[in-house]
């Protein structure tokens, strides 16, 4: 590999740019090993994402049935009985303390 830092900037984009996809990879392998393991982890994961096809339909369907799971059914079907049925704290914390016993 050429010692692509003494072309200057333009140099470098061009050099760059007319890479093979391969030696782009190389490259930016190299450059990822000098940084920490949280960026790392990030990039793999973000890179993984990216280049998805089927999964990106996958996780949105998955998103969805959370949202559908903790938000709609929490509404819908699970109302917030102590706030219903007692005034205050001390009544509310009297209830759960007769049920838990």
């Amino acid at each position: 590999m050429k010692n692509i830092f003494k072309f200057g900037v333009f140099g470098r984009i061009h050099y760059f740019c007319s890479m093979k996809r391969e030696e782009k990879d190389t490259i930016v392998e190299i450059e990822d090993a000098d940084r920490g393991f949280w960026y790392r982890a990030w990039r793999l994961y973000a890179d993984g994402f990216r280049n998805m096809t089927i999964g990106r339909w996958l996780w949105a369907i998955i998103l969805l049935k959370l949202f559908i799971f903790f938000v709609i059914l929490k509404l819908f079907f699970f109302p917030n009985l102590l706030q219903q049925n007692y005034d205050n704290d001390e009544e509310r914390a009297q209830a759960v303390r007769e049920r838990l016993i």
